[in-house]
């Protein structure tokens, strides 16, 4: 459709207030071809680094220049004045600190909702979510994501559901919705095996016509011409650093670039185009657990995955790619000192996650022990005393429900032994309340204010494909 019509059926006013006038030009000075002014966006990705503090985007900048010397993909696209970013305030319905499900929401669904919730007002209502809208608009439409396909964010842009943690009933959503791709983890939701309705998914997703992967070679042996589940691990995949230091990990799993190639091939050739949302969602779980290799690795991973959509992007100028998080985490940051610079570069080293570190220790184990797998893991040698810290938490562990740290593992204590080696700290284990970093490349990239709620990117998203604003499936 054409932009006057657009206008004329109002589906831009559904903004509100919040934009009444057209979504200021943030691009004065931008190195940027105007011409993509009077283009319409034919395809959309979403990357989403969940979790990530500034201080988050930051570290990451500062240990790849350090160790390669050319910075993240992300960051060039700033120092190239090649992206027009933003600050967004991502507070929920019920508080300014948001949890994923909220967060997603607010963009899939174009509403503040309460945390905990996907889609759904406290009142019931339901709000289409943004996928949905372009599927009926003919796109293509996918996720990937390093943890569940069915966790909070990639579900906020597909589905309704009353609480997030209904993961199973989300899997049942996309069988029914049947999106072109879906990638992660989340075996639990998908298996008959584990699944406590027993039904088969795979087998449901396969009678479909879905190419049904849980291995990455099955992955890179995929076919553009049909559909795609991919589902490579219970709960969430690996942290990057553990799979890059273990081969049959390296083997069984794919890289958060490689799914996201793979999604692009799978779409690219839709003629009315295709969506995507990429979500880094471990960078979030790592900055629960304090973990500074599991964060700035998955965060690199992320960045690896910015490189294949601007590359697509690139070559399609009708592509416009959409950079974010949903929130801040834990808020980690480098701390002066004196031997900051070394100390940092220390994690450059670092070949396993804390949570594989206290995964292998038990009430049985030995102070050697422990001081060994630290020192294997991060080339720390730990003292006596902090050694026996760490046992002392495993002498009455209790298992409860939870995703993040349900065995009460001494991810702080670790952390905290870490920081006098690497100069990282850490305000604390849960989100925060940051406006969050939000960069656009691309056609619509122009209609970006400096300042927006997490509502206006529905809306922009629309606006930028020329999609109407539908509220009904």
């Amino acid at each position: 459709m054409n932009r006057r019509k657009f206008f004329r059926n109002g589906s831009f006013f559904a903004l509100g207030t919040a934009l009444f006038s057209p979504i200021g030009v943030n691009a004065s000075t931008l190195d940027f071809d105007q011409s993509k002014k009077n283009k319409k966006a034919k395809n959309i990705i979403v990357i989403v680094s969940d979790g990530m503090s500034i201080g988050t985007l930051n570290m990451a900048d500062i240990y790849l220049n350090r160790k390669t010397g050319n910075g993240s993909n992300w960051l060039n696209l700033y120092k190239e004045n090649k992206a027009v970013h933003a600050m967004m305030d991502m507070a929920s319905a019920n508080s300014i600190v948001t949890d994923s499900a909220a967060a997603s929401s607010s963009w899939g669904g174009g509403v503040r909702i309460s945390n905990g919730a996907i889609n759904m007002s406290a009142n019931g209502k339901k709000h289409l979510p943004i996928w949905q809208k372009f599927k009926n608009a003919g796109k293509m439409a996918g996720c990937v994501t390093t943890v569940p396909i069915t966790h909070a964010t990639p579900a906020g842009f597909c589905v309704n559901s009353k609480k997030r943690s209904d993961q199973a009933g989300i899997a049942l959503q996309y069988l029914d919705l049947e999106f072109d791709v879906l990638m992660g983890g989340g075996n639990e939701y998908f298996s008959a095996d584990k699944r406590k309705d027993k039904r088969d998914l795979y087998s449901e997703f396969a009678l479909k016509g879905y190419q049904v992967v849980t291995s990455r070679d099955q992955m890179l042996a995929t076919t553009g011409n049909k559909p795609v589940l991919g589902v490579f691990n219970d709960g969430g995949l690996p942290y990057t650093v553990d799979r890059n230091n273990d081969k049959e990990l390296e083997k069984r799993v794919p890289t958060l670039a490689e799914m996201t190639q793979t999604a692009i091939d799978t779409m690219k050739h839709n003629e009315e185009g295709f969506v995507l949302q990429i979500e880094a969602g471990k960078v979030d779980w790592a900055a629960h657990g304090n973990d500074i290799s599991g964060l700035l690795y998955d965060q690199t991973a992320h960045d690896d995955a910015i490189k294949v959509a601007m590359d697509f992007a690139e070559k399609e100028e009708d592509t416009l790619v959409i950079i974010t998080t949903d929130h801040g985490n834990s808020n980690p940051g480098l701390i002066y000192g004196k031997k900051v610079n070394e100390n940092f570069d220390k994690v450059q080293h670092y070949k396993h996650s804390n949570e594989w570190i206290l995964n292998g220790f038990s009430d049985q184990s030995t102070l050697a022990q422990i001081k060994e797998r630290v020192n294997f893991a991060n080339t720390i040698d730990m003292s006596d005393n902090d050694a026996q810290h760490i046992l002392g938490y495993y002498k009455n562990l209790t298992v409860e429900e939870g995703i993040y740290n349900p065995r009460h593992l001494p991810f702080k204590v670790l952390s905290d032994i870490q920081g006098k080696n690497n100069s990282v700290g850490w305000i604390s284990q849960s989100h925060s309340a940051d406006y969050v970093e939000l960069a656009m490349v691309g056609p619509g990239s122009h209609l970006l204010k400096p300042f927006i709620k997490n509502t206006d990117l529905h809306f922009l998203m629309l606006e930028a494909a020329e999609v109407e604003n539908t509220i009904h499936s």
